[in-house]
């Protein structure tokens, strides 16, 4: 059970813990569908990242929805996963050499498209983390 109680916006469990305040529940959705629409970045690369940065962020909301492949043939997948790794362990250890390889696949556009990708997907699970956010009934790997 999460640690607060639903609020009377939204309908995912996630967005009932925000929806105590509509316009932050309103705003968080709208970035959130910019993330996911307006980019370059492909679905597959950002659900990648997502599924590693929910077992790295403790989420088990998120969680649910399965850990990230153990491969990632694709040279702009893989980079992107292990950056959202390296976010994980902390984001002031990155080092100019490692964004010297990001840019080897990315230009600098899809590297700050990518960083907020990441940060936000990070502030999502900190919040199904911090309030225990458990899978809904129905939720699994096979549903997202």
């Amino acid at each position: 059970m999460p640690r607060i109680g639903d609020g009377q916006h939204g309908t995912t469990g996630f967005q009932r813990l925000l929806g105590h305040n509509a316009a932050i529940l309103a705003a968080w959705e709208h970035l959130e569908e910019t993330l996911l629409s307006k980019g370059t970045l492909t679905p597959q690369l950002k659900e990648q990242v997502r599924r590693v940065l929910a077992f790295g962020n403790g989420c088990e909301y998120c969680q649910a929805w399965g850990r990230a492949a153990d491969s990632h043939p694709d040279p702009k997948e893989s980079l992107a996963v292990a950056l959202a790794e390296l976010m994980l362990q902390g984001p002031r250890d990155i080092t100019d050499a490692q964004f010297d390889v990001l840019r080897s696949e990315f230009s600098d556009a899809e590297i700050s498209e990518l960083l907020a990708w990441i940060t936000f997907i990070t502030a999502s699970q900190t919040i199904g983390a911090v309030l225990q956010l458990k899978p809904e009934p129905g939720q699994s790997q096979t549903a997202r």
